[in-house]
């Protein structure tokens, strides 16, 4: 509950204040840097700073980053729409709600899933396997997102 709650006042500041005040950054660098995140994640999760001999950043604070940079990038999309100017905050918040209930509504079975499987003996080998493709697809989206950015999007 604390890293959802961290993670959705991360995105929430930066989703609501971006839209709000009209700042906007190219969304394909966005999304690059949001693949990184899920790079990250899947590289934590498989102790990779602990074989590079690193002490690993704060979870908690790196959460947060991660909610700045995720409600940026929703921010960017958000902004690509004609939302109006009538009610344009209540808009943006009815859209973070909704983002917000889409996470845990997705989160939910993903932490059943979990839960049942670390019951059983291969879930060492699961839990190393999805945390590699997390590595995997994070340098895959990165590269895709820098090709759209420098091939014109």
């Amino acid at each position: 509950i604390r890293f959802i709650t961290v993670f959705t006042i991360g995105h929430s500041i930066t989703l609501i204040g971006a839209t709000y005040l009209g700042i906007q950054a190219d969304e394909h660098l966005i999304d690059a840097v949001i693949a990184l995140s899920v790079l990250y994640k899947g590289f934590e999760n498989l102790g990779g700073f602990q074989k590079l001999k690193i002490k690993s950043p704060n979870l908690l604070l790196m959460v947060g980053i991660f909610g700045l940079i995720h409600g940026f990038g929703l921010s960017t999309r958000l902004q690509s729409f004609d939302i109006g100017k009538e009610q344009f905050l209540g808009k943006i918040l009815c859209f973070n709600v909704g983002v917000e209930l889409g996470q845990i509504l997705a989160l939910i079975p993903i932490v059943f899933i979990i839960t049942f499987s670390q019951k059983h003996k291969q879930f060492p080998a699961f839990y190393k396997a999805v945390n590699w493709y997390l590595v995997l697809a994070g340098i895959c989206l990165f590269f895709y997102q820098l090709y759209g950015y420098f091939n014109g999007h």
